[in-house]
């Protein structure tokens, strides 16, 4: 039986509501087994890799944590529109440095060859 691969799609902001957690909680279940899993950050998404994130005033984890420890389960790159960190005026110099950024078509080009696509 081959394996399946899994792209995980999130685009939503870190911390309203639950979309972003339960995006990256879904690709670290797909990645622990054992599928080759990719996580992609569109839209607001992309604010969830932003560096010096301050979430202790809010009653949520931090997620970068969470990013920080993709690498453990097989998780070795996040990959981010460079169009939504242009329309949101954020320099790729402010996020952690954990990604692979796609330019023009180049997110389609990838989810193109995933087997399974989960937009979160």
């Amino acid at each position: 039986m081959s394996q399946t691969s899994v792209c995980i799609i999130s685009s939503q902001s870190p911390y309203r509501g639950q979309g972003a957690r339960e995006a990256l909680d879904a690709a670290l279940v797909s990645a622990s087994y054992d599928l080759p899993t990719s996580l992609v950050l569109m839209g607001d998404g992309v604010y969830q890799l932003l560096d010096h994130q301050a979430p202790d005033q809010l009653p949520r984890k931090n997620l970068l944590a969470m990013f920080k420890s993709l690498e453990l389960y097989g998780i070795d790159t996040v990959y981010v529109d460079s169009e939504s960190l242009a329309e949101r005026g954020l320099e790729s110099e402010q996020l952690l440095p954990v990604y692979t950024l796609l330019e023009g078509d180049g997110v389609a080009t990838f989810l193109a060859t995933q087997a399974k696509v989960l937009n979160f």
